[in-house]
């Protein structure tokens, strides 16, 4: 017999071990020190529950013993281990074409891109934070619709990167349910995605040959080989950083910029920052910049 909802949940919390403050702050910290991101006290229980699944399938009931696991096992292990909590802990709430000003502002700078340069030039985007894959599959329906509008003879490709191998797998694979798909235009979903089944659809192979997936912490953009990219997507990914953090993770996104380029964030997920060779793009609904020289 299938147990309630009800039962199911009080197992949940009964076997979810207490985690002191000293204990949160030691996985605070870890945190922080490996991916940048931060976990207010607010989120306590969000990381006790993450971590008590996780803990649960690995037959522990510590959280001093995962911590150690974590910090002092094989270098495989703790490597292997790492990437499956971090694709726990990392919210990964997105969707197709969210924030739709910013996806105009692509589409009208798309337009430019074809209009103003030479044939066959190679039009260059990253989507950092891709999650799952929504954001690049939508940067790539927006360039395509303009491509084939303009009959352009241009080429694009897509960097999309993600802390998260797990993540990165899911985006690969570019499968997605029904309900998902069904919030895309009617046009584009019929264009850009085959249907599984009744409760799947996938994207098609000539739009997930434009993208390649790969794995990079942001705190090490200063070693990632992307260069002269003329669109930087970075969206709903710097609200897990503090203020200084975001500001270096920025910096270091605008000189990665072509001359030209735009570097586009989410609206309110950075205040008062300024870089001498970028300028604001005005663009109502988006938070952009343009690198001017």
């Amino acid at each position: 017999m299938r147990p309630s909802l009800a039962v199911t949940e009080s197992w949940s919390i009964r076997n979810t071990p207490a985690m002191s403050s000293e204990q949160f702050e030691l996985w605070q910290a870890l945190l922080e020190e490996r991916t940048g991101m931060t976990l207010s006290p607010e989120r306590k229980s969000f990381l006790e529950n993450s971590l008590a699944v996780r803990m649960r399938e690995l037959g522990l009931d510590d959280y001093e013993r995962y911590y150690e696991q974590l910090v002092a096992g094989s270098t495989e292990a703790k490597a292997m281990e790492w990437s499956v909590l971090v694709d726990r802990l990392t919210v990964q709430e997105t969707s197709f074409f969210r924030h739709p000003g910013s996806f105009a502002l692509v589409e009208e700078y798309v337009q430019r891109f074809i209009d103003e340069r030479p044939p066959k030039s190679s039009l260059d985007v990253w989507s950092v934070g891709c999650s799952t894959g929504e954001e690049p599959y939508s940067l790539a329906m927006v360039i395509s619709e303009q491509f084939q509008a303009r009959q352009s003879s241009d080429y694009y490709g897509i960097t999309a990167t993600d802390i998260s191998l797990p993540t990165l797998g899911k985006a690969r694979k570019a499968v997605y349910n029904a309900r998902k798909v069904e919030r895309i235009d009617p046009q584009l979903r019929e264009r850009y995605f085959r249907q599984l089944n009744e409760r799947e659809y996938q994207v098609v192979d000539g739009l997930r040959d434009r993208i390649c997936f790969a794995r990079l912490n942001v705190l090490d953009l200063q070693q990632a080989p992307i260069r002269d990219m003329d669109i930087i997507f970075c969206q709903n990914m710097l609200i897990y950083f503090r203020r200084w953090r975001k500001r270096q993770i920025v910096t270091r996104l605008a000189e990665r910029l072509a001359p030209g380029g735009i570097l586009v964030l989410g609206a309110g997920e950075i205040t008062d920052w300024h870089h001498p060779d970028l300028e604001r793009v005005h663009f109502a609904d988006a938070l952009a910049f343009r690198r001017c020289r």
